[in-house]
């Protein structure tokens, strides 16, 4: 089998070596932009596709389908409810946007098969967390046998991203040095405010449902990559976990790949969001990295710090006013100097428009506002937050007829088609390492 090479060249495809199927690859990268290497993994609910209602049980023959529709890059999660696509690494932020929206209408179209739809947010409005049932693989009936009720109210989905550091041995360093910038990544990806049907007063309420299982929240103030593992030693040989997988921190060194995972986000509705704060993220990391003595002024000062604008990021989202040793700073104020930071990284990275997307998701705000605004619109009828997600989860980004919001500058100073597109296997083509 042959595949026309302008179709190839449109959708940033490839034919393997072997030329009987096709694969995804970033358009590459040379000297410093490939030490960078990225990738997205991305968290959605599986409903009914007529009423929009959480799935509970759901036939391991979807994810059969999906998997093989996708290469490899679509699996289960936790909960039945749920299904995760991974994409490959890349260097071109163009190429992780489109393989983004290739994976959400592939496992869409695999979805509509069996009668489901894919929902891109933290929470689904509706769902009942204890009506879920774990997935079918022994790794999650373990969790689920040790965390019990709390593994059962897991019913939430977010967003990784990984980025490879030329030296993976810095990584800590770097993690440090980022503690004091993971609220404003989840003040930007708010998609979680509301919780079993009611309203939750919260932007992003799926992390402080999540900050009930153990080994949550920001990560601790470790010297060097010798105390972490001290750390994971010390659990595994205690007998509380099997291994470093089980640390589910907001960030953490990945056990698997030489990258340092961001894990805080809410999963992003619309694509260009997703893309444009993993974009952030990943010129923030070039920046810390390239700046080793950053790490050593995070105190556990400004780790507290850090800990309440975590919460105040998940209660009021893109109107956050977050803290600081000098007063309060507005999340606008805030995000315009980081930007002007990491200018030289947006250049070096060839993704400066992602990051000045930012900026539109504080303005127009994120996921959540667009859900609170269809539940006032609609006589604070939830369903109507059910269908916006779900058709705005395929379209993957802000229509034109959701006309930006007005900042509302508070006094809080105290505080494809149905065939789908591609009817073949893509290949997993890529592991991380340099590209």
């Amino acid at each position: 089998m042959t595949f026309a090479s302008d179709v190839l060249k449109l959708l940033r495809l490839d034919s393997s070596d072997d030329k009987q199927h096709l694969v995804i690859r970033s358009a590459g990268g040379r000297g410093k932009a490939a030490e960078y290497s990225f990738g997205i993994e991305e968290e959605y609910f599986l409903a009914d596709r007529r009423s929009l209602d959480v799935a509970i049980q759901t036939p391991n023959e979807l994810f059969e389908s999906a998997n093989w529709s996708t290469g490899g890059q679509a699996m289960r999660e936790m909960l039945q409810s749920q299904l995760e696509v991974a994409t490959n690494v890349h260097v071109d932020v163009n190429d992780a946007r489109e393989e983004l929206r290739f994976l959400r209408r592939e496992v869409a179209n695999v979805a509509a098969q069996y009668g489901f739809v894919i929902m891109a947010c933290g929470t689904h409005p509706t769902a009942v967390w204890r009506m879920s049932q774990p997935s079918p693989k022994p790794r999650y009936e373990e969790m689920i046998e040790d965390l019990r009720s709390i593994g059962h109210r897991n019913m939430m989905c977010g967003m990784h991203v990984h980025v490879q550091l030329p030296d993976p041995e810095k990584r800590m360093a770097v993690m440090r040095a980022m503690l004091p910038h993971l609220p404003l990544f989840i003040a930007l990806s708010a998609s979680s405010p509301f919780w079993n049907s009611h309203k939750t007063g919260l932007k992003g309420y799926r992390l402080a449902a999540y900050s009930e299982l153990p080994r949550t929240g920001l990560p601790e103030l470790f010297e060097s990559r010798h105390d972490y593992d001290e750390y994971v030693g010390a659990l595994q040989r205690s007998g509380v976990i099997p291994d470093e997988s089980h640390i589910w921190w907001a960030m953490r060194p990945s056990m698997k790949h030489p990258t340092l995972e961001l894990r805080a986000p809410d999963t992003c509705t619309f694509v260009d969001d997703a893309v444009a704060i993993a974009s952030l993220y990943r010129c923030l990391t070039r920046h810390l990295y390239r700046r080793p003595h950053l790490s050593k002024t995070v105190t556990v000062v400004e780790r507290a710090i850090a800990v309440e604008n975590k919460w105040r990021a998940q209660r009021y989202g893109t109107d956050c006013i977050f803290a600081s040793k000098d007063g309060p700073i507005t999340i606008s104020e805030l995000l315009s100097r980081l930007i002007d930071d990491i200018v030289e990284d947006a250049d070096a990275l060839n993704c400066a428009a992602e990051v000045e997307h930012c900026r539109t998701i504080v303005e127009r705000g994120s996921s959540a506002e667009f859900q609170l605004r269809a539940y006032r619109e609609n006589g604070n009828d939830i369903a109507a937050v059910s269908r916006w997600i779900a058709a705005s989860t395929i379209s993957g980004r802000a229509l034109r007829s959701d006309a930006p919001r007005l900042r509302r500058h508070s006094a809080r100073a105290s505080f494809g088609n149905d065939n789908g597109i591609l009817e073949f296997a893509v290949s997993r083509a890529v592991s991380w390492r340099k590209a």
